[in-house]
């Protein structure tokens, strides 16, 4: 089927066919930051729940989806300080990374989304980072942990960071207040 585009004038400016448009759909990508807290799986969620429309595949129409890719990171530190070899220390490490992807996964195959994983090691704030650079993703969604001011001053949050040095636009998101405490 083709469409006719006209202008104000009458005259016809570009003829297109279904085709062309399905190849100039551009697929959304997205990277969601996840470590062992609920924050951070409630920001998977939210960014699952609300991208869901423009990341899921589209069968009916042969149209495939984005892709949702999930980056967790083991700090460089968190080994070399707890107690065991270095091979045992790195294998419980992925063993517990890729149990945090177990719920987060089957998450995203619930909502029929493309889903693709990455386990780094390091500092979590320049890890995501690059992952995100390269990646070429278009958009970078993070949990908010919530530090104090003086605890953010001292530590800095992964968030800040990534907001002030990824290459793509940040989304933050926050926990939904409990209604019963306000807090």
């Amino acid at each position: 089927m083709e469409e006719t585009y006209v202008d104000a004038v009458g005259a016809d400016t570009a003829t297109t066919t279904e085709t062309t448009a399905k190849q100039n759909k551009r697929k959304l990508k997205v990277m969601v930051a996840i470590d062992e807290s609920k924050n951070s799986f409630y920001a998977l969620e939210w960014a699952v729940e609300h991208l869901k429309d423009v990341m899921s595949a589209e069968p009916e129409t042969g149209q495939e989806g984005g892709l949702l890719t999930l980056v967790h990171v083991n700090p460089s530190g968190a080994t070399a300080s707890a107690t065991g070899s270095v091979p045992e220390l790195m294998k419980k490490a992925g063993v517990q990374s890729t149990n945090l992807f177990t719920p987060a996964l089957e998450l995203c195959r619930a909502k029929m989304v493309k889903t693709e994983t990455m386990i780094l090691e390091g500092d979590p704030k320049e890890m995501i980072c690059q992952a995100v650079e390269q990646t070429h993703t278009d958009l970078l969604v993070v949990g908010s942990r919530g530090l104090g001011m003086i605890k953010r001053a001292f530590l800095g949050s992964v968030s800040d960071h990534c907001v002030q040095h990824a290459e793509c636009p940040v989304l933050i998101v926050r926990l939904p207040r409990d209604t019963t405490t306000g807090k």
